[in-house]
């Protein structure tokens, strides 16, 4: 899972996505090249954020609803975190319930159990090389029998790295 690649894509991101079955954007792709090469590793689910353009748009969603091995998922790229969630994502969980809440934006990685809302928080951090972020990242996860498991931090580079980038 990653986010906020703003139009850029890391080499060393194929290697992760290869080992998966699926791949989900969190919004702020950047341009229909990303999407387009992310679409052609792996199934790709992805929703799009507030820098994205109308291509981009067509081809993505606002808010993504689903369910995955047993466990209910919502991918948005907006929505704050745990205590500070904003209007639309308080929403979204009060009517879906999701076990499993996805957002971007912030470009901080956080992972964070939501007691109150009773699911697993994540926001995979910036994978792209705009921002002010440090390190660019993305996560890794398993979804089996309606438990998420083996999750691993994925460091990519620093933010303005642009030796392994995908031409």
């Amino acid at each position: 899972m990653l986010s906020d690649t703003h139009g850029h894509l890391d080499k060393k991101i194929t290697s992760y996505i290869s080992q998966s079955d699926e791949l989900w954007h969190a919004g702020d792709i950047g341009n229909l090249k990303v999407l387009d090469y992310l679409a052609s590793l792996k199934p790709l689910k992805s929703v799009y954020g507030n820098i994205d353009g109308n291509q981009v748009r067509l081809q993505s969603s606002e808010v993504l609803s689903f369910n995955c091995e047993g466990v209910s998922v919502i991918i948005i790229h907006i929505a704050g975190y745990p205590g500070k969630y904003n209007l639309k994502a308080k929403a979204l969980i009060k009517k879906y319930k999701p076990k499993l809440f996805i957002c971007g934006h912030s470009h901080i990685l956080k992972v964070i159990q939501d007691k109150e809302n009773n699911h697993l928080h994540m926001n995979p951090g910036a994978a792209g090389i705009y921002g002010f972020h440090k390190k660019r990242t993305m996560l890794r996860f398993e979804i089996d029998k309606g438990k998420i498991q083996n999750l691993d931090v994925i460091e990519l580079g620093t933010r303005g790295d642009l030796a392994n980038a995908i031409d």
